[in-house]
């Protein structure tokens, strides 16, 4: 499996992520459609993505009840997207509805992955507001477990755990990792990070970036250092 970055592309509308992704006139990167850009466009936005040629990770963290979860993923495998994703802590019941939901006729679908915790999320986070005393580790592979159990492709995670991850599901279960930084870059609010060479290190197959390549003064450069440092 190729690694590949995904550029978050977390802007509040249309006008702005055309803006930016115009910038890269011979690449498509592969990006991320995020709850913000989705819920101001609505589907039409993974359409005209589609379009100009990029893949699409539609990340919008479904977690409801398994019958929901599930008509909702029969919407969105209308979309073409590539990945998308929900919360492993909706059970195994919701996550094998989704992937029936997700499954197309002809039996195919796009990558589904689980999230396992936020990289916003630290052991103090998860003790005192979740009152989940179990180490973040134990808790990330038991989620991880329960999406492979329940057939999915794979899980987000914080580079951090990648490798874990794979040791405890198996090298072919793809870890998704946000919290990814450059080393001269600013941490923002992510508490689990590491750098691109550091992703690569631990194992992880995609890294999600954000603000260090739509935020930096060239994007572009931005984009082609973190596929550098993560993929080459």
């Amino acid at each position: 499996m190729g690694k590949d970055v995904i550029i978050a592309c977390d802007f509040a509308g249309a006008k702005q992520t055309f803006e930016f992704l115009d910038r890269f006139t011979d690449k498509k990167p592969f990006v991320k459609i995020g709850m913000e850009l989705f819920y101001a466009e609505g589907p039409q936005i993974v359409r005209e993505l589609k379009a100009r040629g990029h893949k699409i990770f539609l990340d919008l963290k479904l977690h409801d009840i398994p019958n929901t979860v599930k008509k909702s993923m029969a919407v969105l495998k209308n979309l073409d997207v590539d990945m998308t994703n929900l919360h492993a802590a909706g059970t195994k019941r919701m996550m094998s509805a989704a992937i029936e939901g997700l499954t197309r006729e002809d039996g195919t679908r796009p990558l589904l992955i689980a999230v396992t915790q936020l990289t916003s999320t630290d052991r103090e986070s998860m003790q005192n507001d979740l009152l989940i005393d179990k180490p973040i580790d134990e808790v990330v592979m038991h989620y991880a477990k329960n999406a492979k159990d329940s057939g999915l492709d794979g899980v987000v995670c914080s580079p951090l755990e990648a490798g874990k991850v794979h040791e405890a599901c198996g090298r072919q279960f793809i870890t998704v990792t946000p919290g990814v930084r450059f080393a001269d870059g600013d941490m923002g609010d992510q508490k689990r990070v590491m750098t691109p060479a550091q992703a690569k290190e631990t194992g992880s197959d995609y890294i999600v970036v954000g603000r260090p390549i739509t935020a930096a003064s060239n994007p572009v450069e931005a984009y082609i250092r973190c596929v550098a440092e993560f993929c080459d």
